[in-house]
C-alpha cells in the first residue's frame, strides 16, 4: 500500500513535529549524559527513546501524551541509575561495566578476553582499525564500559595513567585481573 489516506498523512506530519520537540525538550533538560554511549544502560535508553519516538509518529492507537510520558519516563530513570552510581558504588557496579585490559605489553590476558567474549583476532581487527600492523607497538588494548576497544600505541602510553580505573590500578593487569 503506497497510500491509505490525507488524514494519516497529516497526523504522522504533525506528531512527528510535536513528539520531537517533546524529545529535544527532554534532552535539554537531562543533559549530555542521557544520550552518551558511557555504558549499556545508556545505549538501551538511546536505543528506547528512539523506539519510543518511532511509535508516537506511525502508531495511531498511541496518544501524544502516552509516548512524551514513557520517553518522560526513561529519561528519569536514566537519570535516577546515574545520580545512584555516583554516590553509591555497589549501584555504580550494577549499572556499569568496568573496562578490561585485553592486550598489553603484546601479551594477551585469556581470561579478560573470555570474560568480555572478546576473540584475540577482534583485539587484532582494533589494532588494525587504528592504522597499526604491528603489536608489539601497541602497549594495551582496552574493552571500555560502553564495549569499545580503546588502542594504546607505546609511543602515547606516557605514564599509563590512563590505564587506571574501574576501582583497579595498572598493576592488577599485569596480576591477571584483567582490568585496567
Amino acid at each position: 500500500m503506497l497510500f491509505d489516506s490525507w488524514h494519516g498523512l497529516l497526523r504522522v506530519l504533525l506528531l512527528s513535529i510535536a513528539a520531537y520537540a517533546g524529545l529535544l525538550a527532554l534532552l535539554r533538560w537531562s543533559g549530555n549524559r542521557t544520550l552518551a554511549k558511557l555504558s549499556a544502560f545508556d545505549l538501551v535508553v538511546t536505543v528506547a527513546l528512539g523506539s519510543c519516538l518511532a511509535t508516537i509518529i506511525l502508531t495511531s492507537n498511541v496518544a501524544l501524551a502516552e509516548g512524551v510520558l514513557a520517553m518522560t519516563m526513561l529519561v528519569l530513570l536514566q537519570y535516577a541509575i546515574a545520580a545512584l552510581s555516583v554516590r553509591y558504588p555497589q549501584a555504580a557496579k550494577l549499572a556499569r561495566n568496568r573496562p578490561r585490559c585485553l592486550l598489553k605489553d603484546g601479551d594477551y590476558d585469556d581470561r579478560a578476553l573470555k570474560a568480555a567474549r572478546v576473540t584475540r583476532g577482534d583485539v587484532r581487527a582494533a589494532i588494525r582499525g587504528q592504522g597499526h600492523g604491528d603489536i608489539s607497538a601497541i602497549a594495551a588494548v582496552v574493552i571500555e564500559a560502553d564495549g569499545s576497544l580503546s588502542v594504546i600505541a607505546r609511543a602515547a602510553l606516557g605514564d599509563a595513567s590512563a590505564l587506571e580505573g574501574g576501582g583497579a590500578n595498572a598493576g592488577d593487569a599485569e596480576r591477571g585481573r584483567g582490568e585496567p
